[in-house]
């Protein structure tokens, strides 16, 4: 663990993975009580370590709930659900795509995008909280970086984060944040003490509102599946080819614009998508992977070939700052 989080582990500076979960686990026994906590997962390292941990705590006051709102990467929903049942967890899975393709129709301003997205699984929440009864808390898997990120140093807003902000009170729970002062790696290495496989927890970052800040422009239902398409032909093949692990985020971004291409012959008019991958170590600060000519060459052409509606790849070579990771 980083030496200079010294609010981590009671404030140790000797802080390990093993001493922030022995310290961690005994707040939140003694925080929740017998109450019973509502999680929202995403798929994502963050929450998964957060239900880990909650679990090891309070055992079965935890109810996980897993939500597709249909952003999520191409067979994601069935996959994670699988692994999550595998690592022990009462989770409950809510399949509501559409309500969110409903929600989010006509709106193309990424700010206004991301709160559609946050009331949503909010609204969700609260009706799976209304089921189970008895509900107390909500917890989330927000790290140091989310709260950092959603307010600048004059307190302005920079971009709202999916794991930060205050609850509406229809829904009157109280928070638990149990990894709020992690860096993400910090958390991969609590996720690997707490013995969560490897392969989980070396997933890349994923943001809470899935490919929706990736898609830019009006969200549809035909448009995350052009992404979806062509985001699984990348990701799978930086896996294939070894480069997965080398980079710490990648994905596809879909741009609300379309060009001229040429397709046996005849003239297309189609979409262009941006294929995005970064080198960080806490998110704070990204530099663009400078992943083979020859391994870029071939994912355009896959995904040209494959993904129906798309003639034209391009690579992102931005870092942040000034640009951030996601591009909405």
């Amino acid at each position: 663990m980083n030496n200079s989080n010294e609010h981590i582990c009671s404030r140790q500076q000797d802080c390990t993975p093993a001493s922030f979960i022995e310290t961690i686990v005994k707040e939140l026994k003694e925080q929740l009580g017998n109450d019973r906590v509502l999680l929202g997962l995403s798929g994502g390292v963050d929450s998964t370590v957060v239900a880990v941990l909650l679990n090891k705590a309070i055992g079965n006051n935890l109810f996980c709930i897993f939500v597709d709102h249909g952003l999520l990467r191409k067979n994601e929903y069935e996959t994670v659900l699988e692994n999550y049942k595998i690592l022990g967890l009462n989770v409950i899975g809510v399949q509501a795509a559409q309500r969110f393709y409903d929600a989010l129709k006509g709106e193309t301003d990424p700010e206004a995008k991301r709160k559609i997205i946050g009331k949503g699984f909010i609204d969700v929440f609260d009706e799976e909280a209304q089921k189970l009864q008895d509900i107390k808390w909500l917890a989330q898997g927000t790290i140091y970086p989310d709260i950092v990120e959603s307010k600048n140093a004059a307190g302005k807003v920079i971009k709202s984060h999916h794991n930060v902000g205050g609850l509406p009170e229809k829904l009157n729970l109280k928070l638990v944040e149990p990894v709020k002062f992690l860096y993400k790696n910090e958390v991969r290495e609590v996720g690997l003490a707490l013995g969560i496989p490897e392969s989980f927890i070396q997933r890349h970052p994923f943001p809470g509102p899935g490919l929706g800040v990736r898609l830019l422009g009006e969200i549809t239902p035909e448009k995350v599946r052009i992404l979806q398409d062509a985001d699984d032909i990348f990701i799978s093949g930086l896996k294939e080819h070894g480069l997965y692990h080398q980079v710490w985020q990648a994905g596809v971004i879909l741009l609300p614009v379309q060009s001229v291409g040429i397709v046996n012959d005849e003239r297309t008019y189609e979409n262009a998508v941006v294929l995005r991958a970064v080198l960080s170590t806490d998110a704070m600060t990204a530099e663009w992977a400078k992943l083979p000519y020859e391994f870029l060459g071939k994912i355009s052409n896959d995904i040209i070939h494959n993904v129906k509606g798309v003639n034209r790849v391009v690579y992102d070579i931005s870092a942040k700052p000034p640009a951030t990771i996601e591009w909405e």
